[in-house]
């Protein structure tokens, strides 16, 4: 332990030891007077010794020495001179740099010197067993030990500096800059582990600052300074974990910087976006999920289209074109179809942590796991117009992929534009912040991804194909390479392919018909109606011998089994109730021997708690009175110097007790002693100046008007010879340019010609492309005469075709209405005919049956005035469709065959029979005619009263027969009891 009183003393004495070369012992007086709890009180002289420290520490390469000098220092300045600290730990960093680069030049080969897997691992054996056998060491050996400890320290430095300040809010902005240089420099020389533990530090810091934030002197990540630090810092660990292809290491930074965003919850600025969406788009390409490369790539041209308004058109199409690219390479097949509950487990936990790295929250529910997905990603592009953005190849690409059906020409009419697109991309702008995009990495992807398009398209056509065919309709890989990618498709579902490599054919199945629900329908089906038959029919149980002579042993046998069953049971139950009751015993033995040492344990640290707070009370009071005690005695000496220099007594005198309020109180008496003292002197001298300065000022006067008055002479002599110098200048030059004239002017004629000769070519140059101008605008005129006149042609033959054509519609128009016309006439005049002959007929058949009725009369004695019923109302006779019929059906016609039946049933009930009608009437045959009296005897009775039915109404307006509009005796004319055939049509028979 140091008994130095003065810190001085000890700096002293370091430097002794350092001059006579014991480096060691002034180290660690250096480390006894930091380490001190009497110099705990910050001064200026700690600083210097601080760096006198830590250039031995640096020196003799003693991390651990150094790292306890800083932790006391910091303790000593951390509330009154916190930049002192600063610039220690500064120099400290700076001199193992230092050392770390000297010999690194030192050493001739670094990679071989730099070859270690770890820098805190001891030596290997065998370098050990080497350096014993080996009489000399090798070269490369030699660097080892010279380069290899050095950057060991420097490594070393690093850790302890960020140990240090990982708790410090005052010295945020100095823990960035080291965490940034320790990065740089795993990135110079390739330090891979080193870089692992280096982030696995940082993270910690992290972790245990949102731990224990509550404590005094933790930074405060709400704040944006400190937020912004802490996110600069993360993008550097990013940044530098891609730049060493450390991928898991470049997620787990992006999942701190994640963290660090739903922490203070707030968006970072665009320029770190953009960054963190770039080198998102590069981890997901490397773990292979396409799905979030694209969305990453989706996001990252949201945010340049948005905040970057210097983008280029150029570099804006790169970017959409990678973003279309990369929607389309993600496979058009779930990877998850027949996984394992496990499996999709994970899965979901692995998709939900990485859509939220994108900026995607997903739902942990199943039904809505799909949200993220191809399909609607390529919507998405679709709709915010990152499609028309893309460049016209992979615009085509995209229509070729997803809308077209081309299953034997797909890999044709694709491969020219993955020829092109290939060559498609380089560096970007200065404007965009992603350095450069290259397209050619996404065509190999895009290659699978046309087989397994054009697979499903052949797939839908074709049910069977040679395996040659099939290769030559792919020109990316051989059909190994095709097999292995329809492997994937058939695991997943994608589509049912079986390749038979004896025929050499692929085969194409249906996945409707081949799921899982029917694959297996047939074989259920014949167990089912085996069941059902067996049931139905069950099979003869054949007579046993040992039934017939022993018939109740099976039911002996079975209660012999239950009971034996019941007691093994019961002996279960009760060993097991034995052996819940230890179980319980022990529990409880257990629970009162823990509570008991619970007890114990808290009532021990209640006691050490209360002694280490009885202790650090204790020393706090003793390092009080020490410190006040140090400070009154450094009072007094310096009192005592005073007092010397001025030559007086001693302000204390003997005997007496000395305390430091005595001493500040003498203290202030005498600074307020010689203050009053002070303003008098300066009152006196400042009148005495006062004095002195106008004596000099009116001795002064005179001499300073007599000294203008010269001046005055001077200037005007100086002016008057300057002026006649100007005078002279002005000639000389005016001479020299009269000369220079009078010889230039020999030249004006040869001038002049050559400019006129100029003038001509010029002249005569602007003539001719005056008149080549004038002759191209005439063509130009000419042919765009030429074209209107032949566009003028072309509408006038359009519009007089179209005119011809309207007059060809309207005159066939006309000439159909004209025959429908004429033939509604003849349809007319037909009816009329044959109206007038069924009328005819229908006179000719009344008067028959009037003179059957008048024989009939004669015959049976009747006398002939009394008239029959039918004719009761003579004035309906006339009209058409009512008498005729009421009199054919009550007078049956003469010489006609009446059947028994009715002959009977007339004579039973007195009235007349009804009569057949002769279907041969006027000596023609009437093909389909029925008989329909009482129908027109219903009819006619039903119409008496009414108005007759016009020729208009029977008739539609379309010149055809409407059935609706006339009666049953009117549309059938032939004796009132007949049917023409072609009443069925529409048509009337021409």
């Amino acid at each position: 332990m140091s008994n130095y009183a003065k810190p001085e003393a000890a700096l002293n004495q370091a430097e002794a030891l350092i001059n006579v070369g014991q480096k060691q012992d002034a180290l660690q007086v250096l480390h006894d007077l930091i380490t001190s709890k009497r110099h705990r009180a910050w001064q200026k002289i700690l600083e210097k010794i601080m760096f006198k420290y830590v250039e031995l520490c640096v020196d003799m390469r003693r991390g651990k020495f150094a790292k306890d000098g800083l932790i006391q220092y910091r303790i000593v300045c951390q509330q009154v001179n916190v930049t002192s600290l600063e610039e220690v730990i500064k120099h400290f960093m700076h001199l193992s740099t230092e050392k770390a680069e000297q010999a690194r030049n030192q050493a001739q080969a670094l990679e071989e010197a730099l070859d270690v897997d770890d820098l805190e691992a001891d030596k290997r054996p065998e370098d050990l067993m080497l350096s014993y056998v080996s009489g000399e060491k090798g070269k490369d050996r030699s660097d080892r030990e010279l380069v290899t400890p050095w950057f060991k320290f420097l490594w070393e430095t690093y850790r302890t500096v960020l140990e240090i300040l990982r708790n410090n809010s005052k010295l945020e902005a100095l823990y960035a800059m080291t965490a940034h240089r320790a990065f740089q420099f795993c990135k110079q020389y390739k330090r891979t582990t080193e870089f692992r533990r280096l982030c696995e530090i940082i993270r910690n810091h992290l972790m245990n600052l949102n731990k224990y934030r509550d404590q005094r002197d933790r930074p405060d990540l709400s704040a944006p300074e400190s937020l912004q630090l802490y996110l600069d810092t993360r993008f550097e660990q990013l940044k530098i974990a891609t730049d060493l292809q450390l991928w898991q290491e470049a997620f787990y930074s992006i999942e701190d910087i994640y963290g660090l965003m739903c922490m203070v919850k707030k968006t970072p600025k665009p320029s770190l976006l953009v960054v963190y969406y770039a080198k998102l788009t590069e981890i997901f390409w490397i773990s292979s999920s396409h799905l979030y490369h694209a969305y990453a790539w989706f996001k990252l041209f949201t945010l340049q289209k948005t905040y970057n308004k210097n983008l280029s058109l150029k570099d804006l199409q790169l970017i959409a074109s990678s973003v279309v690219l990369a929607a389309l390479l993600v496979l058009p097949y779930d990877h998850t179809h027949g996984a394992s509950h496990l499996e999709l487990e994970n899965a979901k936990e692995r998709n939900s942590r990485m859509a939220n790295l994108i900026g995607f929250e997903l739902d942990p529910k199943l039904e809505n796991r799909e949200m993220l997905s191809r399909s609607a990603l390529l919507s998405e592009l679709v709709a915010k117009g990152v499609l028309s953005c893309a460049t016209q190849e992979v615009k085509d690409l995209y229509h070729l992929l997803e809308h077209e059906f081309f299953p034997l020409d797909l890999a044709s009419k694709v491969q020219p534009l993955l020829a092109k697109i290939s060559k498609l991309g380089g560096k970007l702008g200065s404007a965009s912040s992603v350095p450069e995009v290259q397209l050619s990495r996404y065509v190999p992807a895009l290659e699978k991804l046309v087989i397994l398009r054009l697979l499903q398209q052949v797939s839908q056509v074709y049910q069977i194909m040679k395996i040659e065919s099939l290769s030559q309709m792919i020109p990316f890989f051989d059909f190994k390479v095709v097999e292995k990618i329809s492997v994937d498709a058939v695991k997943y579902n994608f589509m049912a392919m079986k390749v038979d490599h004896m025929r050499g054919v692929v085969l194409f199945g249906n996945l409707g018909l081949e799921s899982d629900g029917l694959r297996d329908h047939l074989a259920v089906l014949a167990e089912s109606l085996n069941k059902v038959r067996a049931m139905i029919y069950p099979p003869a149980n054949k007579a046993s011998k040992l039934g017939e002579l022993l018939p109740g042993l099976g039911e002996t046998v079975d209660k012999e089994h239950k009971r034996l069953l019941a007691r093994k049971s019961i002996i279960e139950k009760r060993k097991e109730e034995h052996e819940r009751q230890l179980i319980e015993m022990e529990r409880e033995e257990e629970s009162r021997r823990l509570k008991q040492q619970k007890i114990t344990e808290e009532a021990e640290q209640k006691r050490l708690a209360a002694e280490y707070e009885q202790r650090k009370s204790q020393r706090i009071l003793r390092e009080i009175e020490e410190r006040e005690l140090e400070e009154a005695q450094a009072l007094l000496e310096e009192a005592e110097k005073r007092s010397k220099k001025k030559g007086g007594k001693k302000p204390i005198l003997e005997g007496e007790k000395v305390t430091k309020q005595t001493l500040m109180e003498r203290a202030l008496t005498e600074q307020l002693r010689e203050r009053q003292e002070m303003e008098k002197k300066l009152q006196k001298l400042a009148k005495t100046m006062d004095y002195l300065e106008r004596a000099k000022r009116e001795e002064a006067a005179p001499l300073i008007e007599a000294s203008f008055q010269r001046r005055l002479v001077e200037e005007k002599v100086l002016h008057e010879r300057e002026q006649q110098l100007e005078t002279e200048l002005s000639r000389q030059r005016h001479d020299g340019d009269l000369k220079e004239k009078n010889r230039l002017s020999r030249m004006l004629d040869n001038k002049e010609k050559f400019q006129e000769r100029v003038l001509n070519r010029r002249k005569a140059e602007f003539d001719r492309r005056r008149v080549e101008r004038e002759e191209r605008i005439n063509q130009i005129i000419q042919a765009r005469k030429q074209e209107r006149e032949a566009m003028r042609k072309k509408i006038y033959y359009v519009r007089c075709e179209e005119e011809r054509l309207k007059k060809l519609r309207e005159e066939e128009e006309a000439r159909k209405w004209e025959e429908a016309e004429k033939r509604r006439k003849e349809e007319a005049e037909r009816k009329a005919k044959l109206d007038e002959i069924a009328e005819k007929q229908r006179q000719r058949e009344r008067e028959l049956e009037e003179k059957e009725k008048l024989r009939r009369e004669a015959l049976l004695g009747r006398p002939a005035d009394v008239p029959a019923k039918p004719f009761e109302l003579p004035a309906r006779a006339s009209e058409p469709g009512t008498a005729a019929p009421a009199a054919a059906a009550a007078a049956p016609s003469a010489g006609k065959y009446v059947p028994k039946f009715l002959r009977e049933r007339t004579e039973g009930s007195g009235q007349p029979p009804p009569t057949q009608p002769d279907r041969w009437v006027g000596g023609r045959r009437t093909e389909g005619f029925g008989q329909a009296p009482p129908e027109s005897d219903r009819w006619s009775r039903r119409t008496e009263g009414t108005a007759p039915v016009s020729e208009s109404d029977r008739w539609g307006s379309n010149g055809r027969p409407d059935d609706r509009a006339a009666p049953p005796s009117d549309r059938w004319r032939s004796g009132g009891s007949s049917r023409p055939s072609w009443s069925s049509s529409r048509n009337p028979p021409r």
